[in-house]
């Protein structure tokens, strides 16, 4: 059974959210702070980890840093803060999805299931062939087929597309991409980034898309390697 770990000051959605992951199958642990919630998930890991921004003793982004830097566990943010400044700091801090207050409970449910099909390889395990929706990547002999045909990418179209895979339905940043790809110079340069995807998008989408590669405004961008599947979640 998967454990998600909530971390929420107000006990009142602490209760609404183990209620309703619990009916869906999930173990729940609970935490009312960030050092709390970090105590915990440093003594027993939990699967996915659901946390609240504002939050005495250690804040959302600062409970997502700590847990980042130890370990790769999905983290879902919940906020009543709605503005792009806030989501780009908590995604570039590494939470993997960003849902506003007040939510729908089958949408924090269809994220839960996107993020557990979504679990990252033990990091001794690379894996080198990656088979995900319409796509089929292989890192060692640099070719990639979407839905059945090869396409001819330039290295960096091919770097930026592994990393979308490794990462589906993640909103990755413009930061962290520039990072990814270009390195720590590079952070400074979206423009590098904007012509990068237009040229992927070409290749990939066909004149069908954007439906792999989807825009986040202001924020960064979201990887569906199989649109129709994201679609029925």
């Amino acid at each position: 059974m998967k454990r998600i770990l909530i971390v929420d000051d107000e006990p009142q959605i602490r209760r609404m959210l183990r209620t309703s992951l619990q009916s869906s199958g999930y173990e729940v642990t609970q935490a009312a702070n960030g050092l709390e919630a970090l105590t915990q998930f440093e003594s027993h890991a939990a699967d996915l980890v659901i946390t609240d921004l504002a939050m005495p003793e250690m804040n959302g982004l600062e409970l997502t840093h700590a847990i980042r830097r130890i370990a790769a566990t999905p983290i879902i943010v919940l906020s009543v803060r709605d503005t792009d400044a806030m989501k780009v700091n908590a995604l570039d801090e590494g939470a993997d999805d960003y849902l506003t207050k007040p939510f729908s409970m089958p949408e924090l449910l269809a994220r839960v299931r996107a993020q557990m099909r979504r679990l990252p390889e033990p990091q001794d395990k690379i894996a080198t062939h990656l088979d995900l929706g319409d796509f089929v990547i292989d890192t060692d002999a640099h070719t990639a087929v979407v839905k059945g045909d090869a396409i001819h990418l330039t290295p960096k179209e091919f770097d930026l597309l592994v990393f979308f895979a490794r990462s589906p339905g993640r909103v990755l940043t413009h930061k962290v991409l520039l990072r990814a790809i270009w390195g720590p110079a590079g952070e400074h340069q979206p423009e590098y980034l904007r012509v990068l995807v237009a040229g992927l998008r070409k290749k990939i989408e066909r004149g069908e898309g954007p439906k792999y590669i989807q825009s986040e405004p202001w924020i960064g961008y979201r990887f569906h390697p199989d649109p129709e599947s994201e679609n029925e979640s």
